[in-house]
């Protein structure tokens, strides 16, 4: 007597299985590797933004700072800019070099200002540095 093979019995790989990939990407060293470089992706996106965030604060208090020795001088010099944020003398300013943003650039002051109402435009370039830019911070 022959017997028959059983035709469906054939060897597989794991992922060939009942479940098929899915199932073999389950396994347990994969997801805890993926998990923990999402995390830290996350982590470090976080982060970035945060550290932008953090100097653009630092900036707007730097310009809030600044304002007061600008306006202190265009009071005694009947409402005259000053050509520059240096030529604003030690006795309005509060900072002994002219101050920079949280970036390393110089702040820059505009006389008179291209908006109606403003008689200056205290500005940083923001984040890029770009004079004008659409990242830019009054």
């Amino acid at each position: 007597m022959i017997l028959k093979r059983d035709t469906h019995r054939r060897i597989l790989f794991p992922w060939e299985g009942r479940g098929g990939l899915r199932r073999f990407i389950e396994l347990g060293r994969v997801r805890p590797i993926a998990l923990g470089l999402s995390l830290l992706t996350l982590l470090v996106m976080i982060g970035v933004h945060e550290h932008r965030e953090a100097g653009i604060r630092r900036t707007r208090a730097t310009l809030l700072g600044v304002r007061p020795a600008i306006e202190a001088y265009m009071a005694d010099h009947e409402g005259g800019c000053p050509p520059a944020l240096s030529a604003v003398p030690a006795q309005y300013a509060r900072y002994k070099e002219p101050p920079a943003d949280a970036w390393g650039n110089p702040l820059r002051l505009i006389c008179p200002a291209d908006k109606l109402g403003k008689s200056y435009v205290l500005e940083s370039g923001g984040p890029d540095g770009v004079p004008g830019g659409l990242d830019r911070i009054q």
